[in-house]
């Protein structure tokens, strides 16, 4: 099997299992989804999404969270991994957002990765999932995932498997590629173990097909 045709065989799936999928962050604007995405790293979405109400009660918005003060801050948020700097990220992010961009959070990643607290995977997720760019967001779900599928080969780093997942992906499928990933993830491909009988994905999973396939009780 190809590269290509394998990629094809995983879209096909999700496209059949899961065609329309999102962000399991709960927000209503992209204010809420940028302050949400910064607080979920290395956090889970379910401990985010029980934070941010009463975060985005507080600041409603970029001018009010400007204007917020770190120990306010921390005491909302402190049950999120590694508080401190996210307090510090998130009073900067609105801030610079405020000072250099005239309040209105921009949408190009360039321009958002000079944010504190905003790297590359999570300029990439605010773009793709608000504006629906060709661009795709890794984290650990996605570069652990698409390496045992076979979709990516010795990527050593998530740039190096960003590259190789958008040369196959159609772009128009790519703002959707990454939560299909993340999700199956999260709920199938765990990391320690991977619920390989529950996965469709079986048939066309190198690491199934050379290791787990191995390991499975033989029928008498």
């Amino acid at each position: 099997m190809t590269r290509q045709q394998r990629f094809n065989a995983v879209i096909a799936y999700f496209q059949n299992v899961q065609p329309e999928v999102e962000t399991e962050l709960i927000f209503d604007n992209t204010y809420q989804l940028l302050v949400s995405v910064i607080l979920s790293a290395q956090c889970t979405d379910k401990r985010v999404n029980m934070t941010t109400p009463a975060l985005f009660q507080k600041y409603p918005d970029i001018k009010q969270l400007s204007k917020a003060e770190y120990d306010d801050v921390f005491a909302i948020i402190k049950s999120i991994s590694f508080p401190g700097n996210k307090s510090r990220h998130l009073i900067g992010m609105a801030k610079k957002v405020m000072e250099q961009f005239d309040g209105t959070i921009p949408m190009t990643v360039e321009e958002l990765v000079l944010l504190p607290g905003v790297g590359r995977k999570t300029a990439h997720v605010i773009t793709s999932v608000v504006d629906h760019q060709p661009n795709m967001a890794v984290d650990t779900h996605v570069f652990r995932v698409s390496a045992r599928i076979g979709l990516t080969v010795n990527a050593k780093n998530p740039l190096a498997t960003e590259m190789q997942l958008i040369k196959y992906v159609p772009k128009e499928l790519v703002h959707k590629f990454h939560h299909w990933l993340v999700l199956h993830g999260r709920y199938i491909c765990v990391a320690r173990k991977p619920k390989c009988d529950e996965c469709g994905l079986k048939p066309v999973c190198k690491y199934f097909l050379t290791t787990a396939k191995n390991q499975q009780p033989s029928v008498k």
